[in-house]
């Protein structure tokens, strides 16, 4: 999703010239051959040759081209074209009509299978599509009172959902968030992905108590370790050495965002948002944060950390560290500070347009080739200021 915003107009571009290069080439194909035909010496026998148009055409732009284009070329085939092709036997052109018969043929069989596997790939593309957007649904563009925009680059090319997880919800006890990045990337941190985020979605309306939501955290990622291990090593005893599920870990930052703009934070390895305000980024906290989960168990007391107010007209941006780890070629790493800068002098920092530019920025500076999944959430403060009283 996020790559097509970044790189749509040279994508289109490409594939419009490709489309118009497959669609010609058959046909000039024929042509160059048969004007060579033409102009080569007696000896030069070159209407074998044809027999690779229909093979284009078939892979190029389906059967039905294929069987026209060979016809015409088995057509061709057994009409003595040129000097070359007066001293032909009807023997030689009859084997050349058949040679480029077997050619169709073949391309027509392979062209059938090439489509149903096409078809069997998009059904399942839309398949995968809708389970993804079940474990990281998009978030709606308003909720309570704040603008809305995430997005996420998966390392995994053909995947729309990687290791990172983010997800905002409504709740009573004010507006819960959550970012976080599981150890690893792309396919295989789906599943610890998914166990948080359906444990994060029934604990930020059911806790009261914001720290308990983070417990609830730590408990489904518990389980899901152990069902992982059970899953991966079922004979594994008491005895043998711990599963490499056991070194999994999550960063997390869960934000709590009440009515008259107070947050608060509990935030276990993961790296801090900045505030955004008028043509200006900077950390909206600095406290040191806890050891990601996983790692160790959570302290019997966890203290919410006051980040202060967010106030009318503010933003946050919250991030994984692939934003921040990313490099160039040089090994430069992306200035994100900078970037942010930059976006915050967007008209109202409406953050559908500073998420656009932050991703803009990121793939130029990579040039398209992310080592890491990144995900991004910016929430902008929308409600009216309180009165004074």
């Amino acid at each position: 999703m996020i790559r097509t915003i970044a790189r749509g107009g040279t994508r289109v571009g490409a594939s419009r010239a490709w489309r118009t290069l497959v669609l010609v080439l058959p046909g000039l194909w024929v042509a160059t051959v048969l004007l060579w035909e033409i102009l080569s010496p007696p000896q030069a026998q070159l209407i074998q040759l044809l027999a690779a148009a229909p093979a284009i055409a078939c892979a190029g732009t389906g059967r039905r081209s294929c069987v026209l284009l060979g016809g015409l070329c088995a057509a061709f085939a057994l009409v003595p074209i040129g000097t070359a092709g007066r001293d032909e036997s009807l023997g030689t052109r009859c084997g050349t009509f058949a040679a480029i018969l077997a050619v169709v043929l073949a391309s027509y069989l392979t062209a059938g299978r090439r489509a149903r596997l096409q078809r069997e790939l998009e059904s399942t593309r839309a398949v995968a599509d809708a389970a993804q957007a079940v474990v990281l649904r998009p978030l709606p563009p308003r909720l309570d009172g704040l603008a809305l925009a995430a997005g996420q680059l998966s390392a995994s090319r053909s995947a729309a959902v990687g290791g990172d997880l983010y997800e905002v919800m409504a709740t009573a006890h004010g507006v819960r968030v959550v970012i976080g990045d599981v150890r690893g990337h792309g396919l295989a941190a789906i599943g610890t992905v998914a166990a948080l985020l359906g444990s994060f979605r029934d604990a930020a309306h059911e806790e009261a108590e914001f720290a308990d939501v983070l417990r609830r955290l730590e408990r489904a990622l518990d389980r899901h370790h152990r069902e992982r291990a059970r899953h991966e090593h079922p004979a594994a005893s008491a005895t043998d050495p711990p599963s490499p599920v056991a070194e999994d870990f999550v960063t997390v930052l869960l934000l709590e965002i009440r009515p008259d703009g107070t947050v608060q934070a509990l935030n276990c390895g993961h790296p801090w948002p900045y505030l955004l305000t008028p043509g200006q980024a900077k950390p909206f906290a600095q406290a040191e944060p806890l050891t990601p989960l996983g790692l160790f168990p959570l302290p019997d007391k966890l203290p919410p950390i006051d980040c202060g107010q967010l106030h009318p007209g503010e933003a946050l941006f919250l991030h994984t560290d692939g934003a921040e780890d990313a490099r160039d070629g040089k090994g430069h790493f992306f200035p994100l500070t900078a970037a942010l800068t930059e976006a915050a002098k967007t008209q109202q920092m409406e953050p559908r347009d500073v998420l656009r530019n932050v991703f803009t920025s990121l793939q130029r500076h990579t040039a398209g080739s992310t080592t890491d999944d990144v995900a991004i959430l910016v929430l902008r403060n929308d409600r009216p200021a309180l009165a004074p009283l």
